[in-house]
């Protein structure tokens, strides 16, 4: 029996989190999450419970945690801790005290079911379409970049490499050590990180620039550029060329015409592909090939700059905030990881409007 002193005392504790203004509260006034039920019921494949066992934990609840899970960037264990740790993550949750609570095993399969089903996309989409109920249409055009995200490193031996490379799996690989196979990630790749600005001798040609070795995935997006919202997401090895994923992350939805990019996206098919589809190119142009950019170029480039710095801010916030990194095994979880960062991101992101716009 619980002690109705310690009730009083839970209540106390609980406001006191309030008045010192629980994100978590905010959130959830900001986000309707109700509103994917029909997606993650769907997606999951529940049934009406007629043929008994225990009941499944109610999926909006568990949708909420991955997006805890994300923010913090937590292993599923840690998860588990800290679920029955704070009481502000509780109450978020829809939890009391004495509540059964998720273990680390639900909180992987409950992930890896929403994965393999594809619903965790699904459910991203549905947030686009609750963004543009509220008013948030994607308008003043697009930003398109990618970021490398780093993976645990793996050692192999060169023939290893080499398998991993000709497409063979880690089953095919490591035939007889089951448990090394299910440890290998053959999806993530090693790419070279060119980091700083390119600065140029007096004569034109470029300083020697730092290239710092990465091993992982990495997250392509585009977000609008009149708020910022992540629209549209593609995930790839680190080694994959920014270019050939601008298909994937440019939408037709957007309002304005305008595309901006670094000059990675650069292309002759690239431009085609836009002018096709009625969309402006506004990439970056490349410094000709032993001469000194043009100042009209270099000034394009840079007004293009200015705006295009924004999606800048976007990765900056998952590596600062959320500790972005993956902790999982293969492409498809690396995606999920993203997709949930991605989401956890415009969460904030709607706080951010929101807060903005009750302040006048």
């Amino acid at each position: 029996m619980v002690d109705p002193k310690s009730l009083f005392s839970l209540s106390d504790h609980l406001e006191a989190l309030s008045k010192e203004g629980d994100p978590l509260e905010i959130l959830q006034q900001a986000v309707d999450f109700e509103y994917f039920r029909a997606w993650l019921v769907e997606g999951l494949g529940y049934g009406d419970g007629a043929r008994g066992g225990r009941p499944p934990f109610d999926p909006v609840m568990m949708f909420k945690a991955l997006i805890l899970q994300a923010q913090h960037n937590l292993s599923d264990a840690r998860m588990e801790f800290m679920i029955r740790d704070r009481l502000s993550w509780m109450r978020f949750l829809g939890l009391s005290l004495g509540d059964r609570t998720p273990d680390e095993n639900t909180i992987r399969h409950f992930r890896n079911r929403l994965t393999e089903t594809g619903t965790l996309k699904r459910v991203m989409k549905a947030f686009d379409w609750q963004l543009q109920k509220k008013g948030y249409i994607p308008m003043s055009g697009q930003i398109v970049d990618a970021s490398l995200v780093p993976a645990p490193k793996q050692r192999n031996t060169e023939g290893e490499r080499e398998a991993i490379k000709s497409g063979k799996s880690a089953k095919e690989i490591w035939p007889g050590e089951p448990a090394k196979a299910a440890q290998k990630d053959i999806d993530a790749r090693w790419t070279l990180k060119i980091g700083g600005k390119v600065r140029y001798r007096a004569d034109g040609t470029p300083l020697p620039m730092i290239a710092l070795p990465v091993f992982g995935y990495k997250s392509h997006i585009s977000i609008d550029r009149r708020f910022g919202f992540i629209r549209e997401m593609a995930v790839t090895s680190a080694s994959a060329a920014d270019g050939r994923l601008l298909r994937q992350v440019v939408s037709t939805d957007n309002t304005g015409s305008e595309v901006w990019a670094d000059s990675a996206y650069r292309s002759k098919r690239n431009e085609k592909w836009l002018s096709d589809r009625t969309l402006t190119s506004r990439i970056h142009r490349r410094k000709p090939m032993g001469k000194p950019m043009a100042k009209a170029t270099a000034r394009a480039n840079a007004a293009k700059s200015s705006i295009r710095a924004h999606v800048e801010h976007v990765f900056a916030h998952q590596k600062n905030r959320f500790g972005l990194f993956i902790r999982t095994i293969g492409l498809a979880r690396a995606e999920a990881k993203l997709t949930l960062c991605n989401l956890a991101y415009n969460f904030n992101r709607l706080i951010f409007h929101e807060r903005r716009e009750s302040m006048g």
